[in-house]
Parts: C-alpha cells; structure tokens; sequence
C-alpha cells in the first residue's frame, strides 16, 4: 500500500514538470524570431567582402573582434544588424543612442569630407604663385685697380657680403662687360682709353656669381674683332653666357635663353653707341648688334618672345654723366616694350638716371657703374642694382611688376674709390633713392601712348658717335696708377 502511494506521488510530480517545461517552451517560441542559416551565411560573407574591398586585411580584424562578444553600434547598422533588431522590437535604449551616435559620426565625416572637397578645390583654382628673381647691375671693368683690391683680401675686397647675399638668392645675375677677355690685338686708333682683361681673370666673374653679360657697348672692340672673338671663346669655356656681340650678325643677335624655376627667360643685348661703323656685324664679319636703326633688335625681339615666358633686353645708350635720358632713349625703350620685351635694362651713362613705366613695365635708362676699374676720385659714386621679379601663377606671367632698387656707392669708402660697391644705409640710402625718384619724375606722363620711332637715327655714318671719349676725362678712367 504504502508502495503504491509512493508511485503515484512520483508520477504526479513527474507529470508537473512536464507540464512546466512545455509551458516554457511554448512562451520562448512566441517571444524568439530566427533567421535561416542560409541568410545569415549571407549576411556574413557580404559584410566581410565590403570590408576587404573598403580597407584591407586590418578592418577585417577588427570586424572579427566585434563578432566576438564585442558589438559596435555603428558597424551593425552598416551591415544591416541593427534595422533588423528594430524590426523585431530587440533595441533597447543603449542601442537607439548608439544609432544617433552614429548617425552624428556619419554626418561628422560628411562634413569632412565636404572640408577636405571644398580645400582641394580651392588648392586646385588657386595655384601656389612661383617667384623668378633677377638681378642685374652696370658696368664692370676688371682693371688693375680691380684686381689689385682682389690681391688685398680676395673677392670680399671687390664685392660687399651684402650685396653677394643678394645675388646668391637671385636666380639670374646679368651685367654689362665693358671690356674684351684678351692678350691680342692692337688698341683702337683715335680712342682716349682702351680697356682689355687677361682671359684667365674670368675666375672674378664667377666669384661675383655672373651668370649671363652684354658685350654690345663701346669698348668690347678696343683690341680688334680678334680680342673681340677671344672674349667669346673665354665666355664660353667659362659657362657664362653672352649676349649682343659675335663672329657675325647672326651671332650677335642670337638671344640666350636661361632656365629659372622651370621657366624660360629670354635675353637680348645691343648697342646704340659705337666710335665707328665698321664694329657692327655683318652676316661675314665679327662685331656687335647695335639699334641706331631698331629694327633688327624689334624683330628678334618679336621672335623671341614666342620662346619664352620672360623677355630682358639690355641696351647701351644715352651721354655720359647726363642725368636724363636723351629722347631717342625714351622711344627706343617703348619699341621694346611693344615688340615684346619685359624690361628694357640700360648702361653707358657711368652714373644714375631715371627709371620710366611704360605699359606696367620697366624701362631702367641707367644702372651706373658696378665694379668698374676706372676713375680712383669720380665726381658721384652713386649707383644701384635693380632687382625684378616676377611672379607665375598657374604658369602664366603675372602683372605685378615687383622691383626692389638696391641704393650703394662703387666703394665702400667715402673719399676715394677702392672698387669695392657696398649697398648704402642710413641717410646716403635715402640720398640716392631720393636721387632716382627725381630722376624718374616726368618719365611716365606718357606711359600709355605708343612709341614714336620718328626721333629714331637711321644706321648711318653720321649716327655712330663715342661720346664717352670725346669728353670722358677723368671721370670714366684713370690710369695713373696704373
């Protein structure tokens, strides 16, 4: 009896759990959703292969590491997790703030990637500017004088450290040599001074940092067209190149065009005073490119300005000591500038003149001498070096005629000249800037009309004059010391 109860108890507590693990079951079935295992085998790869694709081995990492207890609330909105829990009512509060979150991180990233649009599309209309910078000064005569200075205390006894800093910086340094590199030949007849430099000494040029010299001026014939191609010959050997004279007309007018920042600049040089008409070239005889008549300089100046993006003329013109330019100067400058050159550099005066703006661009009518081995006390030491420079955007020249003047005396002395130019300071500075700007007044009233080429001297006998040693004196030269 007591065995039967026992059962019975037994199959009755049996049958309580039964019931209470179906009733279980039954509420977990209502309360669960399923995916097959086809569409999460789906769901997986796609995931992962838009991983691979967007960056590589190393999201695919952390896209594991979040599979592995580690959600990211971002990551399974992307992958479509996070729109199915809401379909099903699964999101709790946490989740929906990692939603805003998210969203505000993918509205963060828009906005940045906007930034960095709107930045490379301003960087890409706005080129970087690119700076050309050239130097150019007067006249050089490596006299004795000169060269005795160098034997004192070498090239800073010729040259100031400041003014080497300036050319160093600049790109381009162009100067005018008034002398031939030569030992041969016999001086010119009828010529007060005559002026000629071993070719050996070309070793000061390329301490001053010379890069490119206009031999069309009154002097480099002194010793004959055989000094005249020995010069050529020196230039050449020494890598400095040279403008405005050579073995025939096609030489002397042949341009030079140098490289700067990438950019092409164009040189030309030509002279409108010469002693005697036998120093112009001819298409079978050495000699110089002159521009008594324009019109061989205006056309080459035209075909060159299709080579290159800058174009520099370097002319040796007007009186000595004259503190104006002369009329012809004035209309000679603008046919250049017409023709196509950018700045129209000038020499010969041996002392400042003015600086004139024609159409935006520079005529520079004298620089004044450099380091000029002449006259031991002249009667003004005032000179400069003009600086130019010009600015590309985007590969084209800009209109912004950037110039810096560069005021100094050919001596770094005030009672005598030891050939050593310094750059002024303090109240001399502003004495010979003063100077240049009185100088200038008046040259640019007329700087939109275009040039007159009637007060032009046609390339005759009666044009050629030397001035310069019809009343030179002693201001130009002085071999006493010699």
């Amino acid at each position: 009896m007591n065995r039967k109860k026992w059962i019975c108890t037994a199959a009755a507590i049996t049958g309580l759990l039964l019931a209470v693990i179906a009733g279980l079951s039954i509420r977990h079935m209502k309360n669960s959703s399923y995916v097959s295992a086809s569409e999460l085998a789906g769901q997986k790869s796609g995931s992962v292969s838009e991983k691979l694709e967007e960056n590589g081995n190393e999201d695919l990492a952390e896209s594991s590491e979040s599979k592995n207890g580690q959600p990211d609330g971002k990551q399974d909105q992307e992958n479509g997790v996070g729109a199915e829990k809401n379909e099903n009512g699964g999101n709790s509060s946490a989740g929906q703030n990692t939603d805003e979150e998210a969203a505000e991180n993918d509205s963060s990233t828009g906005e940045s990637e906007n930034d960095s649009q709107e930045s490379k599309t301003e960087s890409e209309a706005e080129p970087t500017d690119q700076l050309v910078n050239l130097v150019f000064s007067g006249d050089i005569l490596l006299s004795d004088h000169v060269m005795n200075a160098y034997k004192n205390g070498g090239i800073r006894s010729v040259l100031d450290s400041q003014f080497q800093s300036v050319i160093d910086e600049s790109d381009i340094f162009m100067a005018n040599e008034e002398f031939p590199f030569s030992t041969r030949g016999t001086p010119a007849e009828d010529k007060q001074f005559t002026f000629r430099a071993a070719p050996s000494l070309t070793f000061v040029f390329k301490e001053l940092g010379i890069d490119i010299v206009t031999l069309a001026n009154n002097h480099a014939m002194d010793y004959g067209t055989d000094a005249l191609l020995d010069t050529c010959d020196t230039l050449d050997k020494a890598g400095i190149r040279r403008v405005g004279a050579g073995k025939n007309l096609d030489e002397a007018k042949a341009p030079v065009i140098l490289e700067a920042q990438g950019k092409k600049i164009g040189f030309l040089g030509a002279s409108r005073v010469i002693p005697v008409a036998s120093w112009n070239a001819t298409s079978t005889k050495p000699g110089m490119l002159t521009t008594y008549d324009p019109k061989i300089l205006v056309d080459e100046i035209k075909k060159l300005r299709e080579q290159c993006d800058y174009l520099v003329v370097y002319v040796h013109w007007g009186i000595e000591r004259s503190e104006r330019p002369e009329d012809y100067q004035r209309s000679l400058g603008k046919q250049y500038i017409d023709a196509g050159a950018d700045i129209v550099i000038g020499s010969h005066p041996h002392v400042l003149q003015g600086i004139e703006q024609y159409k935006g661009k520079n005529i520079v009518y004298s620089l004044g001498n450099f380091c000029f081995g002449g006259n031991m006390y002249p009667s003004d030491m005032d000179t400069m070096i003009f600086q130019q420079t010009f600015t590309l955007k985007g590969g084209k020249l800009q209109e912004d005629n950037v110039t810096n003047i560069i005021p100094c005396s050919i001596s770094s002395v005030e009672d005598y000249n030891n050939y050593q130019p310094t750059p002024a300071a303090g109240e001399k500075e502003t004495e010979i800037l003063n100077k240049i700007t009185q100088r200038s007044q008046g040259l640019s009233n007329e700087n939109t009309e275009e040039s007159d080429s009637e007060n032009d001297n046609s390339d005759s006998d009666e044009s050629y004059d030397d001035s310069e040693d019809d009343n030179s004196g002693s201001d130009e030269y002085d071999d006493s010391d010699e």
